[in-house]
């Protein structure tokens, strides 16, 4: 494939564009140092991919703030720590302190000459909002779990995206959508009938994350957002 063939790229967001592991561990991490919790980054991880997606399920129209709240909660109880609403609210309020990857913003300006830019992200608007900032970019179009009423991967995300990409006057056969996530993002893309880019930020580490597991066949990979920006060259 060419990336030269389309003319709107969508866009996951938190693992994409924004590096949510770094941001979720600078937030999880000194609650587990109080109680003297010791605990891998890739144990920590995977157990927050794991909760999120069963609070994800159970509360599809949960904002994402408040949801966090809730995987927040689901962590004591999982790990046998006392609840602690402050530092529960602390987190749900903590994703636009969550730093953007160093390649992110670059790589938008870059891509921004060129494509239509979509965000597609199981997030809220507020929230979004702070991670904007970070991302130095005017996005065309910006599509939440606050908007549609659903978390990726449910199809209905990625029939919304595909409205909102129609709605700026791109054929469907130019919309590639872009992301890191396989069970987030690839996979429903594959069943929605969208091609993908993988940006595959973990290749050569081990574990999928603080992404549940998935297989999936993108129509390219790559390694960051500098090497997709770098196949305009």
């Amino acid at each position: 494939m060419k990336l030269t063939d389309y003319a709107a790229l969508s866009f996951d967001c938190y693992g994409t564009l924004i590096d949510w592991e770094s941001g979720i561990l600078a937030e999880i991490r000194p609650w587990l140092a109080r109680y003297r919790q010791e605990r891998s980054d890739d144990a920590i991880l995977e157990a927050y991919g794991v909760v999120e997606a069963e609070c994800e399920h159970r509360t599809p129209s949960r904002l994402y703030r408040d949801l966090l709240v809730d995987v927040h909660v689901a962590l004591a109880k999982r790990w046998g720590l006392p609840a602690d609403a402050a530092a529960a609210r602390r987190f749900g309020d903590s994703v636009p302190r969550w730093p953007a990857f160093p390649d992110s913003a670059a790589a938008l300006a870059k891509l921004k000459k060129r494509f239509k830019l979509i965000i597609l992200s199981n997030v809220d608007r507020r929230s979004f909002a702070g991670s904007n900032k970070r991302l130095g970019v005017t996005f065309d179009a910006i599509c939440t779990a606050e908007d549609i009423g659903s978390y990726k991967p449910d199809p209905r995300n990625f029939a919304y995206v595909k409205k909102a990409v129609a709605a700026l006057g791109v054929p469907a056969d130019k919309h590639l959508h872009v992301a890191q996530s396989l069970f987030h993002d690839i996979a429903p893309a594959n069943a929605a009938g969208l091609p993908s880019a993988w940006i595959n930020r973990r290749r050569g580490k081990p574990g999928g994350g603080a992404t549940p597991p998935a297989s999936a066949t993108p129509s390219l990979e790559v390694g960051s957002m500098a090497e997709f920006a770098a196949l305009l060259d």
